[in-house]
C-alpha cells in the first residue's frame, strides 16, 4: 500500500511479509539463524547480499519485521508494479541520483521502519566484494543502526525449471549479524565521511558473511 503521496507504508510492508512468508515456507526450507539480532523497534537498515533472485523475498519472508526493499526499477513491469509498490517496495533508478527514492527511503526510516538494501547495487557473486555509497548514506544520513543479512545456499544448484532460483523446497539459509552504527558518531556528512563509513561497513559486512559460512558451513 502507499499514502495518497505515493509513498510507501507500514500496513503495506506488513502485506509483503505475510506473502513472502507463506511463498519462502512453501517453496523452500528457510533456516534463520540470529532473528533475535533485529532491534524490535525503531529504524533499522539491513544489509543483505545479493547473488540470486529470490534473495529479497526470502528476507521478506524471514525477517522478524516487515521490510521495504530498495529495487531497481526494471522490476516494475507490468503488474509487478502495483504490486510491488502496494506492499510498500521502493523503485529506484539505479544509473542516476533518484530523488524519489531517496526520500522515500528516508522517510521509511524517519518513521521507525526497517529498509532493505543490497549494498553490492546489483546481483553479482555476494560476497560484499564491492560496496556502493548508498547504504552508508542512508546509515550517515538517518543515524540507523545496520544489521548485515547473509543469504547463502541460493546458487548453489538451480532449479530446473529456471536458474533464476534454486530447487524447490532445498534449504536456504538466512543469517542476520549484530547491529551497528556506520557513523563515527561526530554527525558529518561529507563526502570523507561517507567513505569512512563505507570502508566500516564493507569491514563489518565481509566479517559477518565469513562468519555465517563457518556457522552454516556453505
Amino acid at each position: 500500500m502507499t499514502d495518497s503521496g505515493g509513498a510507501p507504508t507500514a500496513a503495506g510492508a506488513a502485506v509483503g511479509r505475510r506473502i513472502g512468508i507463506g511463498l519462502m515456507y512453501g517453496l523452500w526450507r528457510p533456516r534463520v539463524l540470529g532473528a533475535w539480532r533485529v532491534p524490535s523497534a525503531g529504524p533499522v537498515i539491513l544489509a543483505v547480499n545479493h547473488s540470486h533472485g529470490i534473495d529479497g523475498p526470502m528476507l521478506m519472508g524471514t525477517a522478524p519485521r516487515p521490510v521495504h526493499f530498495l529495487i531497481k526499477k526494471e522490476a516494475f513491469v507490468g503488474p509487478l508494479d502495483p504490486f510491488l509498490r502496494g506492499i510498500g517496495q521502493l523503485k529506484v533508478d539505479r544509473h542516476t541520483v533518484d530523488r524519489k527514492a531517496i526520500t522515500d527511503a528516508l522517510g521509511v526510516l524517519e518513521q521507525g521502519g526497517a529498509l532493505g538494501i543490497f549494498p553490492e547495487g546489483t546481483r553479482g557473486e555476494g560476497d560484499f566484494a564491492s560496496l556502493r555509497a548508498g547504504l552508508a548514506y542512508f546509515a550517515v544520513r538517518s543515524g540507523a543502526p545496520v544489521v548485515p543479512v547473509a543469504v547463502l545456499g541460493s546458487k548453489e544448484r538451480h532449479s530446473r525449471l529456471t536458474p533464476a532460483v534454486p530447487p524447490l523446497w532445498s534449504r536456504v539459509d538466512v543469517v542476520f549479524g549484530d547491529a551497528f552504527e556506520a557513523g563515527d558518531s561526530s554527525g558529518r556528512r561529507t563526502r570523507q565521511a561517507l567513505d569512512e563509513a563505507t570502508v566500516r561497513i564493507q569491514e563489518r559486512l565481509t566479517a559477518h558473511l565469513a562468519e555465517a559460512r563457518r556457522l552454516t558451513g556453505r
